[in-house]
């Protein structure tokens, strides 16, 4: 089967891992615990090593690498976390989150395997890209992950790039901040986002923004199926029951998802004419709309994205969602250490 390697996704909440061969396939059980993502940096260090270990003992084969994919500003090469908005500790009733923080080295002292970091949204297009829609092959696959915020990711063939290139490549900016693709502005001075800017992809189309296009309408009084959904806590609305209403023909709910496609897809052009993708997929829980979502955003693209470049782009859902940023963590691990046997 080749070599095998732990992905690990380390989110706000909980800590995944899980061990693969080089195809994507599981090499053992998937192991969760929480992150304790607000409990200071030796907690979360510990509970990234337990679940990597127990990743690792329930692997058939042993590991040789992992790869964990964190949300945030990563120097891959030091393996420290230069910004990380969800992780940290409070003290004196102040949250002070991570900044500069070296990751790497100890769970890698503490392991004994080698450790390879990478920013969570990057990750989860380079699994895309392995063992999803890329298929390993494409020339250039973009990927947005939607969800409370918004993510994305470019990775590249050397036949995308000119000079002395091996690949794929992921594209990381200068100081390997780079690829925030959903702070791309697609409706200046529109609505806000965490970065602080306004009428970015993410403020459009994250989650919170649906649900209030949605619930604005309702607060309209508005006809539609999510007041039988809901009764009247407008709460509870989510992408989920929008999307339901929506299948069933209502015309708020179908009216929420042009609105959203429609400001997806000026973004999604916008970034076709930069990168010229042949894949751009579309990721995170919110893309689970399907052609709700993308047939307004496709439609969009269209009036934006240079002609010729729009027709090789294939606008796909993402296949990998769920399990994005635990495989973009092992595709990591496997590519780096063929780039460094290479």
């Amino acid at each position: 089967m080749g070599p095998c390697v732990i992905g690990v996704d380390l989110g706000g909440t909980n800590v995944r891992a899980c061990a693969y061969y080089e195809d994507g396939s599981p090499a053992g059980e998937r192991v969760s615990n929480p992150s304790n993502g607000q409990d200071g940096t030796q907690a979360i260090l510990r509970s990234i090593i337990e679940t990597v270990r127990a990743a690792s003992d329930s692997s058939e084969t042993k590991p040789a690498a992992v790869g964990l994919a964190i949300p945030g500003h990563i120097d891959a090469r030091r393996g420290v976390v230069v910004w990380a908005p969800n992780f940290g500790e409070e003290r004196d009733g102040v949250f002070y989150n991570w900044r500069n923080v070296a990751v790497g080295e100890p769970i890698e002292r503490e392991l004994g395997l080698p450790i390879f970091c990478g920013n969570d949204a990057n990750l989860a297009a380079l699994g895309e890209y392995r063992f999803g829609s890329g298929r390993n092959q494409a020339n250039c696959l973009v990927l947005l992950t939607i969800g409370t915020g918004i993510g994305g990711g470019v990775i590249m063939k050397p036949v995308a790039l000119q000079g002395d290139v091996r690949g794929p490549v992921m594209l990381l900016g200068g100081n390997q901040g780079g690829a925030e693709l959903g702070h791309t502005v697609v409706l200046h001075g529109g609505l806000d986002c965490n970065a602080g800017s306004y009428g970015a992809i993410e403020g459009c189309c994250q989650r919170d923004s649906i649900v209030r296009r949605a619930v604005h309408r309702l607060n309209r009084g508005r006809p539609s199926l999510l007041r039988d959904m809901v009764g009247s806590d407008f709460s509870k609305v989510t992408p989920q029951l929008i999307s339901e209403a929506a299948e069933k023909g209502d015309e708020l709910a179908i009216e929420v998802w042009e609105e959203v496609g429609t400001l997806l897809g000026a973004g999604v052009g916008s970034l076709i004419n930069v990168f010229a993708p042949d894949v751009f997929a579309i990721g995170g829980q919110i893309a689970l709309a399907g052609e709700l979502l993308l047939a307004p955003a496709r439609k969009a693209a269209r009036n934006v994205a240079i002609p010729s470049l729009f027709e090789e782009a294939r606008i796909v859902q993402a296949e990998q969602i769920s399990d994005a940023g635990i495989l973009g963590g092992a595709a990591l691990a496997l590519e780096t250490m063929k780039w460094k046997t290479a």
